[in-house]
């Protein structure tokens, strides 16, 4: 939707002396929500400007008093951490009306207060925007009531708008994911997981639909949940199922079952419905696997345990990140600038019109509403769009006979150290593989494996599970391929290799440009060849991101800084450095 702006002012050519920023957070709190905050507070404090948080939302700024602090460098430490937000969020009716954006407009203005940054849904964005629209009308009210002076309606007489959008649903147009989405998600996951291997070991089948998997009709959260668990079904507002969903839908467990597949999952967001716009709920499905299939069914529901927990590395650096661009946009801002969004495009922030974006993210509810389902899809981004389509190509098998004909053999391999991630990468290629009619091959330990011939053809159910195993299932290993690259030859030409994807490090970086070199020796290495970056390193040329270096990441938050650093807060003299 947005490209960064590669014409942005530099932050060290930028002051905000004389101005004063207030951040509030409002809605439903979400992981990371602290993370801006505190860099909203950082950052407005290192160009120069009065910062200060409203407590309680948009209640406390109607409120006022001690609800309007103004902040410190130290008053933001040891936040970034924390789960929830903790200046608090509450709904506010008062602010609804005249006369309560009238009392919000008043204590804003008895501070200087003009730049406001606010975290929160769609609705407290909205709210944000019809008050800076009021703004100047307010003042003049003010000044006849007596309450500020004359001149202070020219002195403050425009009020900047910047929000970001703190939301575990991922449910606003515009951005490809929202504060708290991949903290959620990580709780998803971490529970599923966990009922997984209880369920496995006593052969019951697991129905994982958790109705409050997120808090309205989106579908966002469940999507990406079976995707990242693997899930046999996935029942979800934004595109429901065709009709007979049943039948099939029985006939994949009961397929999968005859397959020695021990466990099932079905995950269910709380708004599914089918075509005619009935609701779709667990108990239905539940009855009706245990009436046509006698499988042993187990209902979950998370509720809010996924609001809950410390964010994720990805949550504190997003929040981090969008703080930081929040701040730059309210100093670049006019009188003439209307209200942004900061938003994430692919790897970036950047800054989206407000209202624009509410308007496209209302549009969906509405698409749905009038079962226009094709155009939910695509109003809600890219991201959706994409996720969508990958989990209907990786969960559900064409029959053989709809799978077009290929005579083109692909090998898959990783090579380097092990990288959360290598298996769920592997399960992708040799379905999407298969999805083409091609044979896909996978080899063992390397290019190591590969020079020794171990390699064998793999179907579809050989990489079922694999999803969440971390390691690498086919073995690894860093031995580059230039030295045996006549045996390796060799194999390619026994196999009839026509294609080579191989999934690692620098490793696989550099063994791919070995065997770039050896194509005017070899022609067998004249196919194509593709490196999928898998390291914890994040250290292959050309990617933003590596697989395996957040879940890395996240071992490193948890394990390490989390513990340590609850354990020094016993004394104000400790220090930590981790290595």
């Amino acid at each position: 939707m947005a490209q960064p702006d590669s014409k942005k002012i530099f932050f060290e050519n930028l002051s905000g002396a004389g101005k004063a920023i207030a951040v509030l957070t409002s809605g439903g709190d979400a992981q990371g929500m602290n993370a801006a905050v505190r860099a909203v507070v950082r950052m407005g404090l290192y160009v120069g400007a009065k910062v200060y948080f409203i407590h309680e939302g948009y209640q406390g700024m109607v409120d006022g008093g001690d609800n309007i602090e103004e902040a410190s460098w130290e008053s933001v430490s040891s936040m970034l951490q924390v789960g929830g937000t903790v200046i608090g969020s509450a709904r506010c009716k008062e602010f609804r009306s005249h006369e309560g954006r009238l009392q919000a407009a008043h204590n804003l203005v008895q501070r200087g207060i003009t730049n406001l940054c606010v975290i929160g849904g769609d609705g407290s964005l909205t709210g944000a925007n019809l008050f800076r629209e009021e703004w100047s009308g307010l003042l003049k009210e003010l000044v006849e009531k007596g309450l500020i002076e004359a001149d202070a309606v020219e002195r403050y007489a425009a009020l900047h708008i910047v929000g970001m959008v703190g939301s575990i649903d991922n449910d606003f147009c515009g951005t490809d994911m929202t504060i708290g989405t991949d903290s959620a998600l990580h709780r998803i996951i971490e529970v599923v997981d966990a009922i997984m291997t209880t369920f496995s070991a006593r052969s019951l089948l697991l129905f994982q639909p958790p109705e409050d998997v997120r808090a309205g009709s989106y579908g966002y959260l469940a999507l990406v949940s079976a995707l990242a668990c693997g899930a046999d079904w996935v029942l979800i507002p934004e595109m429901p199922p065709e009709d007979g969903w049943e039948e099939k839908m029985c006939q994949k467990l009961s397929a999968n079952r005859a397959g020695m597949k021990r466990l099932n999952i079905i995950i269910v967001a709380e708004g599914a419905i089918d075509r005619n716009n009935k609701a779709i709920t667990t108990e239905y499905i539940k009855n009706l696997v245990v009436k046509h299939l006698g499988f042993d069914t187990r209902v979950t529901i998370l509720g809010h345990v996924q609001r809950g927990g410390t964010p994720s590395a990805f949550d504190r650096i997003l929040a981090s990140r969008m703080g930081v661009e929040a701040v730059l946009a309210l100093l670049e801002t006019t009188a003439d600038t209307p209200a942004c969004v900061v938003s994430l495009c692919g790897n970036q922030s950047v800054r989206l019109p407000l209202m624009e974006c509410v308007q496209m993210t209302q549009e969906v509810q509405k698409a749905m509403d009038q079962k226009r389902f094709e155009e939910a899809v695509k109003l809600r981004g890219r991201s959706f769009e994409n996720n969508l389509r990958t989990y209907k190509l990786l969960a559900h098998r064409k029959p053989e006979s709809e799978l077009p004909v290929s005579n083109f053999n692909v090998a898959v391999l990783n090579v380097g150290a092990p990288a959360a991630g290598m298996n769920a990468a592997v399960r992708s290629a040799v379905r999407v593989g298969i999805s083409e009619g091609h044979k896909m091959f996978a080899v063992n330990d390397g290019f190591e494996g590969f020079y020794k011939g171990q390699i064998k053809e793999v179907k579809w159910s050989d990489v079922g599970g694999w999803t969440g195993q971390g390691g690498s299932l086919l073995g690894t290993k860093r031995t580059l391929p230039a030295k045996h690259a006549d045996k390796i030859a060799e194999q390619m030409r026994k196999y009839n290799i026509n294609a080579l994807l191989v999934i690692g490090g620098f490793e696989a970086f550099l063994s791919l440009l070995e065997l770039l070199a050896a194509r005017e020796k070899y022609e067998e290495f004249c196919v194509p060849m593709v490196v999928v970056p898998a390291t914890v390193s994040n250290n292959v040329p050309g990617s933003d991101l590596s697989i395996g270096a957040d879940t890395a990441l996240n071992a490193i938050t948890d394990a390490n800084v989390e513990h340590l650093t609850e354990k020094m807060k016993t004394s104000i003299q400790r220090g930590l450095v981790l290595r």
